[in-house]
Parts: C-alpha cells; sequence; structure tokens
C-alpha cells in the first residue's frame, strides 16, 4: 500500500532537458519518490551525471539522449523508454531554446521557427508517442513546462512567450481530448528561476534588482521549487486535476509593476 498520495513506486517517468536546471531538479525528486526515470538531453554526457546520481542515491535511472527539434530522435526516445521500462507513466516536457533575444518584429524567420518547432511541436510529438499506451491502462500524466512569459508581453523575449502561450492551449486541448481514457495534461509557468536556461536575465545586476523589487517574496526561485509542483501533477495527489496552469513565480504576476 502506497504510503502517501504522492508515492511514484512502480511509476516510469521520461523528463526532457533533464540534464540541468528544473529537468535535473524534477528528475531527482521523481527518483526520490519511487519512479524508475528516464533522463534525457541533447548531451549524453551529462545526462549520465545525473543517472549516476539517481541510481547511486537508491534510486533508478536511465539514459536516453534526444534532440527534442529532431524528430527522430524524439520517438527513439519515447520508443527506447517503452522498450527499456515497458511503459511510460508520466512525461515531463521541459526542454525548451529561445535563440532570440530582442524585439519581436526583427526575428528571423530561422529564429522564430526553430522556438516554435521546440517549445511547442516537440510536445504534440511526445505527446502523440507517449499518451495512447497510457491511454490504453487507463492512466498517465503529462507536465509541459511552460513560462509565465506565455502570460505576459515582452520587449525582449516575445517569441519565446508565443511559444509558451501555445502550450498553455495545447494543454487545454489535449486535456479534453484524452481525460475520458484518464490521462491528465497540466502546465507549470514559472517565474524568473536560476538556471543556466535564464542565465542571460538574472545574472545581469540591474535587471536582477528590478525584478526582485517587484516581486511579492523578493526574490527569484530555484529549480526545486518547481520540481515539487511535477511531482504533484505527476502523483495521484493531483488525481483530479487536469488542463490546468499552475503558476510559480513568487507572485511577480499578481504584483503591481
Amino acid at each position: 500500500m502506497k504510503n502517501t498520495p504522492f508515492d511514484l513506486t512502480g511509476k516510469v517517468a521520461v523528463v526532457t532537458g533533464s540534464s540541468r536546471g528544473i529537468g535535473r531538479s524534477s528528475a531527482e525528486l521523481l527518483a526520490k519518490l519511487g519512479a524508475k526515470v528516464v533522463v534525457s538531453s541533447r548531451k549524453a554526457d551529462a545526462c549520465k551525471e545525473v543517472a549516476d546520481g539517481i541510481n547511486a542515491a537508491g534510486g533508478e535511472a536511465t539514459v536516453i539522449p534526444c534532440n527534442i527539434a529532431r524528430k527522430d530522435e524524439v520517438e527513439a526516445l519515447i520508443s527506447g523508454a517503452t522498450r527499456h521500462y515497458g511503459k511510460i507513466d508520466i512525461l515531463v516536457c521541459n526542454a525548451a531554446v529561445n535563440p532570440y533575444y530582442g524585439p519581436l518584429l526583427d526575428i528571423t524567420d530561422e529564429a522564430f521557427d526553430k522556438i516554435m518547432g521546440s517549445n511547442v511541436k516537440s510536445n504534440i510529438w511526445l505527446s502523440a508517442l507517449a499518451i495512447p499506451q497510457m491511454a490504453a491502462r487507463g492512466n498517465g500524466s503529462v507536465v509541459i513546462i511552460s513560462s509565465i512569459g506565455g502570460l505576459r508581453g515582452s520587449t525582449v523575449i516575445g517569441a519565446y512567450g508565443i511559444s509558451k502561450a501555445a502550450d498553455f492551449a495545447l494543454c487545454r486541448s489535449l486535456a479534453g481530448e484524452w481525460g475520458p481514457k484518464g490521462v491528465r495534461v497540466n502546465c507549470i509557468a514559472p517565474g524568473l528561476v536560476k538556471t543556466d536556461f535564464a542565465r542571460a536575465l538574472w545574472e545581469d545586476e540591474a535587471n536582477l534588482k528590478r525584478r526582485t523589487a517587484t516581486t511579492p517574496l523578493r526574490r527569484i526561485g530555484e529549480p526545486d521549487e518547481i520540481a515539487g509542483a511535477v511531482a504533484y501533477l505527476a502523483s495521484d495527489a493531483s488525481s483530479f486535476m487536469t488542463g490546468q496552469t499552475i503558476v510559480i513565480d513568487g507572485g511577480v504576476t499578481t504584483a503591481a509593476p
């Protein structure tokens, strides 16, 4: 018998972009809660470091590298995870890109397509490959890591915000389509978190000072503070929740600018 609704014993989780940041923290926490975890990002060596740490701590993890912008690699990730562990119960779509920083109308077609491909289309690929097997068993959870960038306008990361707003819509639609089969789909929208991905924002002292001054908690987040919500959405603790977005931003979206 499970001790708590957060117990993930017997579950298998695939976490993209899990060699660092929010993805890594999520993979490590899911493993601590009992899940077998597939650690995945573009670089196998970085993934191996995470998986080795999980295994050394008594968890179970394996590595399947994947560039989410490449459909054949996404297919290999899901088929490989299924072959290795026999199933996938939890899919965490965390990997994302933002190759452009500047005015939205100056973005090149190539950069825009890269953002939308990696941040939206790849989530459709991953879901299309993983959800049907969840539905066949009558249970599963998909967690999409979005961003408050999808809730707010920006003068410098507008295209990224568009992609993250699209993830909200993707989540709601998939939740409606697959809820009758027992599959839940939810989003998390973090604010500024201290990750390598967001380094350009929090290493800028002036920007960081402005941001923390308008954030009720007066600081930015840490990856571990997002991982807890991933675990909640992956577990039976959230069994009646689907199609929703959890905002975790220190209160910044509730405060006056």
